[in-house]
């Protein structure tokens, strides 16, 4: 993934988006940071967020970022190494309520709302109900390569469609609006995976994990997915969004062998 902006060290501070001061903190353990926690690498000035399903997910821009939180104060330093073993889950919207957006390509301006749905605001009475007089001082653009990180919702035709305070306050974190929840785990040990059968309902996270001694993977019996190689102590984590029955197995042991059904 591609730096945002140069990460320069100046007198014990990094520039990071937008041009604005990033405290340089001491490297924070892999095994400290936590559901919630913002992290960073060290030569990187990229802000992600950890999210309870164990991905990280960044923030596009500083203009996203500021929607959420309004400093760096918590964002936590981890090397460049461990920050490579959180596999990247997407991208960072807006802050339900917080502000407007568009595009150059469309001349409509959306409010966002949960999960990084847009309503596009059809009249100028309706927007200067929701954001007031200095409604069009509200409004970001956002570059369209982000813009398919937003789902369409149902548009904005009476002040009674949308309240930008509700919306805002119903997205607590990043992890409501997202809805994300704590995958499931397999445990691989050395001689099998800990269940034959593993039924979850569809778009859950599963987190395979190598709790053994010896190499192990967790390979669809097609070949349509795999985790790779894992050694001792390593994981990896994939959403299961459609239903269906997954049979799988360890490449290098091959009377290991389980089963995923998504219902």
């Amino acid at each position: 993934m591609k730096k945002f902006i140069s990460a320069i060290a100046i007198a014990g501070l990094i520039v990071g988006f937008g041009g604005r001061a990033m405290p340089v903190k001491a490297v924070t353990a892999i095994s400290a940071v936590t559901s919630g926690d913002l992290v960073r690498g060290e030569s990187f000035s990229a802000v992600y967020y950890v999210g309870k399903d164990g991905f990280r997910y960044v923030f596009p821009n500083d203009k996203t970022y500021f929607t959420w939180y309004e400093n760096f104060d918590t964002v936590l330093t981890v090397s460049d190494t461990d920050l490579a073993t959180i596999q990247i889950g997407g991208n960072v919207t807006y802050k339900p309520g917080v502000r407007m957006i568009k595009i150059n390509s469309d001349p409509r301006t959306y409010a966002v709302d949960e999960g990084g749905t847009l309503r596009w605001v059809t009249t100028e009475t309706i927007a200067t109900t929701l954001y007031g007089s200095s409604w069009n001082t509200m409004i970001d653009d956002v570059p369209d390569a982000f813009f398919s990180n937003y789902e369409m919702g149902s548009d904005l035709e009476s002040i009674s469609d949308f309240d930008a305070d509700v919306a805002e306050a119903a997205s607590d974190d990043i992890n409501d609006d997202k809805s994300l929840e704590s995958p499931i785990v397999v445990s691989i040990g050395d001689d099998s995976y800990d269940e034959e059968t593993y039924t979850i309902e569809a778009g859950r996270a599963v987190k395979f994990v190598n709790n053994g001694s010896s190499k192990h993977t967790a390979t669809e019996d097609d070949e349509d997915w795999g985790t790779g190689t894992l050694t001792a102590g390593q994981s990896f984590t994939r959403y299961f969004n459609d239903d269906g029955e997954w049979n799988f197995h360890c490449n290098y042991h091959s009377d290991m062998t389980a089963t995923i059904v998504v219902e």
